[in-house]
């Protein structure tokens, strides 16, 4: 069996290279973690660093447990908060992450089980960015996080839970506003509001092959305004927004969103800590679509 408490400082010298820096952190002597370390290498029977050069550089094996290590501890301390909050009979609570991709209302649907079935839990509902999820979960702000995805970061667990079709969002003046649906060959003359670049977010890339597949190549603009509900992207300007909002007026007529004809279905994606369970996550996976 692993020892957490030598797993722990062997993931802080992977994770500040430096025996030095990371016995400063963990206020310990550089010595006693450089035996706990040299004793977990023994246990597993492989080098975890190579220490061959000036700069402290993680071995292939060490690279693995490192990228496990988190997963692993993040779940010891998940599972210390339950078994604590169970003994002083805590209120149950429930809090989920979500990206701006994702609307406050789509989210609310998605809790709907959580809700129905557990009324006497507090549910928190918190947005955040793509880049900020793993430490959340890791962390435990979050108990699952929402986002637009369905590739399975090495060090969690994922499944897609929802589709939710996408349509096109325009300000009320724009020449497409009065349309009943459009296509998506039809945006090709558009600038399209993203919230991250290419390579940086799902949703830009699911975005991006879309417009592939009908056959241009998108202009995007990045929008200078982050976290507010994406139908926001395109008010006074000339761009369009591909957003998952119902069709009809938004922000009190500001805005019209377009439904799209033929157009994709962008996948709802849960993540949380592997080796963990949870009665209140298994309620939110009852939403979970087929295919």
């Amino acid at each position: 069996m692993l020892d957490l408490h030598r797993l722990q400082q062997f993931l802080a010298v992977a994770e500040l290279s430096s025996f030095t820096s990371a016995a400063a952190a963990l206020h310990i002597t550089q010595q006693a973690l450089s035996s706990s370390v040299r004793q977990l290498e023994k246990q597993l029977r492989v080098e975890l660093f190579d220490r061959s050069g000036r700069q402290l550089v993680l071995t292939d094996a060490g690279e693995v447990l490192r990228d496990g290590a988190r997963a692993l501890l993040a779940a010891s301390d998940a599972l210390y908060r339950r078994t604590y909050e169970a003994g002083i009979a805590a209120p149950p609570a429930f809090v989920v992450g979500h990206t701006p991709a994702i609307t406050a209302d789509e989210v609310y649907d998605l809790i709907e089980p959580v809700r129905a079935a557990r009324p006497d839990v507090s549910v928190t509902v918190r947005q955040l960015f793509p880049d900020a999820i793993a430490a959340a979960l890791h962390q435990g702000s979050v108990d699952v996080a929402l986002r637009r995805g369905v590739a399975s970061p090495a060090d969690l667990a994922s499944a897609v839970i929802a589709y939710h079709p996408v349509r096109v969002a325009v300000a009320r003046t724009h020449r497409l506003a009065d349309r009943t649906a459009v296509t998506v060959r039809d945006l090709q003359d558009e600038q399209i509001v993203i919230w991250a670049p290419p390579g940086a977010s799902y949703y830009t890339d699911f975005i991006l092959s879309t417009c592939r597949r009908a056959g241009f190549e998108p202009r995007f603009v990045v929008n200078h305004i982050q976290g507010t509900p994406p139908v926001t992207a395109v008010v006074g300007t000339d761009h369009v927004a591909i957003v998952t909002a119902p069709a009809g007026q938004a922000l009190g007529g500001r805005v019209q969103v377009v439904d799209l004809k033929e157009g994709p279905v962008a996948a709802t994606q849960a993540l949380w800590l592997p080796h963990t369970t949870s009665d209140l996550r298994d309620l939110l996976f009852s939403t979970r679509a087929d295919g």
